[in-house]
């Protein structure tokens, strides 16, 4: 519906004729055309005769839900932080549990389940812990994902869990058959992000993690939770996440699934810092936006101190309360499909979709995910992508303000490290190299900590 009668349009080709003789001569593709590290093309403005929508984005911004993740190391005061965040605005509870022998019962009766979503990272593969969930899920009708990941923990850890089972996909089509209530299959991309691939690799290996289970596992029924990690690029962010759902919707249609993903997100690591902290509160509130644009069902956001501070209350309340005001105060419920009609968006969510389903198809063609994850393809791949941005910020090019740009140089951290915020190095036998989490700023840091009095 054109809003202006009385204007007379114009065309695309004019508005570029118009520029072209603003720029004197200066070539039009070289002056303003330019080049992301995927290789997609910017141009300088976007018209709706030249625009190629994409079909199947469906975004619920008005459904997207505030996280809140707890690691479990004290039953009882992991049920009172996760009160407590209930009763601070939190609609949804990821609770990280590091072994089975944790009293799930007494967590899960203690919430309200009628009123939140709740998340389990396990880090250990269970069929009789996953059933005492889905025993309480069934019992008071509540949303409940057991997000078990085993390519993910073979990518992260260069192993696969332990259990009593020949391999952990027999595991799995155990559960699938056991389980009708609770979800239990995950994956978690937000390594390939935090490792440095790009938005092309992050969507591409998504899409071939995923196409491991529906091989593996034909009974699939279930919603399937995706675990991503956003950047700073924010409109390339909003475009990744709604390219992400409809390739993966195609995806399931492929395998004669009509599934849905449950896309949780998360602000990435790799551009935080330790110096000049604070700004990291800008980056995820930036973060957390794109999330809400490209239509993330989950948000959870990362605290600004967590690379170097313990869980504490101060941080894990500023980062609710991002959301919270995002929500509340700047209404970003109040939209569907907030990122409709911008013809930028449409652009780069189709680039991004074409250039990731070439790769999948590439990899499918040379094995499968699990093979090149097993041969060091995929971890080579993320290392060539990772050396390239990371020469990038190391060239001031890609640019972390209070960090490789205006630095405090008397800003001191030194005596402020509850935790080591570097890549830890663990010694250990493992089946093949794990795919390593970095961030762009770790070396600049560690030389500045060599030099603090």
């Amino acid at each position: 519906m054109k809003l202006f009668q009385e204007f007379e349009a114009v065309s695309s080709k004019q508005w570029k004729q118009q520029i072209q003789y603003e720029l004197k001569g200066a070539d039009y593709n070289d002056t303003l055309v330019w080049k992301s590290p995927e290789d997609i093309q910017v141009k300088p403005f976007y018209h709706y005769d030249e625009a190629n929508l994409v079909d199947g984005v469906h975004t619920k911004a008005t459904e997207f839900k505030i996280g809140q993740s707890i690691f479990v190391y004290d039953l009882d005061k992991s049920i009172t932080n996760a009160l407590d965040s209930i009763q601070r605005g939190a609609e949804s509870i990821s609770f990280t549990i590091e072994n089975e022998t944790l009293d799930v019962e007494k967590l899960l009766t203690s919430l309200p389940l009628e009123k939140i979503t709740i998340h389990f990272h396990l880090q250990f593969l269970s069929v009789e812990f996953v059933l005492k969930i889905e025993k309480i899920a069934q019992s008071n009708n509540a949303t409940i994902f057991c997000n078990i990941d085993p390519i993910g923990q073979l990518a992260r850890e260069g192993n696969w869990f332990t259990t009593p089972e020949k391999d952990n996909f027999e595991t799995l089509i155990k559960l699938s058959a056991s389980v009708s209530k609770s979800n239990f299959i995950s994956v978690d991309s937000s390594l390939y992000q935090n490792a440095g691939a790009t938005m092309v690799q992050q969507i591409a290996y998504t899409l071939g993690h995923v196409a491991e289970y529906f091989n593996a596992i034909p009974a699939i029924n279930h919603t399937i939770a995706i675990y991503v990690a956003v950047g700073s690029n924010y409109f390339f962010e909003i475009a990744k996440i709604r390219a992400l759902r409809v390739l993966f919707s195609a995806l399931s249609k492929e395998f004669g699934h009509a599934l849905d993903c449950h896309i949780i997100v998360s602000p990435t690591k790799r551009n935080k810092t330790i110096y000049d902290y604070n700004v990291n509160m800008l980056r995820t509130t930036s973060e957390c936006m794109s999330a809400i644009f490209g239509g993330a069902n989950t948000i959870i956001n990362l605290p600004y101190d967590a690379l170097y501070h313990k869980t504490n209350e101060f941080g894990e309340r500023i980062s609710r309360n991002q959301l919270l005001v995002l929500k509340k105060e700047c209404y970003f419920d109040k939209v569907d499909n907030p990122a409709d009609g911008s013809y930028y968006i449409e652009s780069i969510t189709q680039q991004l979709a074409e250039k990731a389903l070439t790769l999948f198809k590439d990899i499918e063609a040379n094995g499968g995910f699990l093979k090149q994850l097993k041969d060091g393809t995929i971890k080579r791949k993320i290392q060539e992508s990772a050396d390239v941005e990371q020469k990038s910020f190391d060239e001031g090019k890609e640019v972390l303000l209070g960090t490789n740009k205006y630095p405090n140089k008397n800003d001191k951290m030194k005596h402020d490290l509850e935790l080591f915020p570097f890549v830890k190095i663990k010694p250990r036998k493992t089946l093949i190299k794990p795919i390593i989490e970095k961030r762009l700023a770790e070396q600049y840091e560690q030389e500045r900590l060599s030099t603090e009095v």
